[in-house]
């Protein structure tokens, strides 16, 4: 018996799916777009902030400047009371930021949030196409840091994030595409 050439198009574009090319499904990056290429190089910058010694010709030199870097946010002295309420003794408190708590509105603050993931389905086509089971696996890296400064004079240097993500998010529905169907046509 012979098929149609439609229907032989069709049987074959099954059977690829089916057997689970990838390049078929869908990919998304999310990169904030930085001087620094992994979260070790971000590390380093700000590890290399030393109190009392870096200035703000020195942040800027390091792509850590509001004023020409995007992901560098500017906090004036309530926004730097907001990350760190005050509920007890200041003598507590690291040196640095207990200089910049004692400066008051002399003490302005640097923050940057960096994030760079990419998220990719991975699984059979045909199985993802129909909605039975979907996986994305994410890949990347976080990265935070605030450096707060007096009279423009590091006086405290703080990062942190996530150095590695990967991740895996599965979802079955065993009715696929029948799975939120409703006999009136809208999905509940």
């Amino acid at each position: 018996m012979t098929y149609p050439p439609t229907t032989r198009l069709a049987c074959a574009a099954a059977l690829a799916a089916a057997a689970g090319c990838s390049s078929l499904l869908p990919q998304a990056n999310l990169n904030t777009q930085t001087t620094w290429k992994s979260f070790d190089e971000a590390r380093a910058t700000v590890e290399s902030f030393r109190p009392h010694e870096t200035r703000v010709p020195d942040l800027r030199a390091a792509g850590f400047d509001p004023f020409t870097n995007p992901n560098v946010e500017l906090l004036n002295f309530s926004d730097i009371l907001r990350r760190f309420p005050l509920t007890g003794s200041v003598t507590r408190l690291d040196p640095g930021l207990r200089e910049c708590m004692e400066a008051g509105k002399a003490c302005v603050g640097y923050a940057v949030d960096i994030r760079t993931e990419r998220k990719e389905r991975i699984g059979p086509v045909l199985l993802d196409m129909l909605s039975f089971r979907r996986e994305t696996k994410s890949t990347g890296w976080t990265f935070n840091a605030l450096v707060l400064l007096v009279d423009d004079e590091v006086v405290y240097a703080l990062y942190g994030g996530k150095p590695v993500i990967t991740q895996v998010d599965k979802t079955v529905e065993p009715l696929g595409p029948l799975q939120n169907w409703s006999p009136s046509g809208l999905i509940r």
